[in-house]
């Protein structure tokens, strides 16, 4: 089991993901690729004083890359959208 402040990496902030906050109370996390879906509920729970609702996950590869004659290849990484019941919301990078 991760340790919880490992879980998290740091919130996905998108335009897609900034819908979902307004239309669905959604947000989305990159998360550490091992972790799964309880290890990110509690430690979303624990982190903002929030209920989570569901939580859904998806893997995405890193693209391959080139640059002139050198390719190379970006990390995989693992994101998690987080619905949140409909009497929280978290106080993210509104200002920006």
């Amino acid at each position: 089991m991760l340790a919880k402040r490992n879980v998290l990496k740091r919130p996905l902030l998108t335009e897609k993901i900034a819908f979902l906050q307004d239309i669905n109370n959604q947000y989305g996390f990159v998360v550490d690729r091992g972790a799964n879906k309880i290890e990110i509920k509690r430690a979303v729970e624990q982190k903002y004083q929030v209920t989570v609702k569901s939580v859904r996950t998806m893997r995405v590869r890193g693209k391959v890359k080139t640059l002139g004659r050198f390719s190379g290849k970006r990390a995989d990484w693992k994101k998690a959208i987080v619905t949140l019941i409909p009497e929280d919301h978290i106080e993210m990078a509104e200002n920006v």
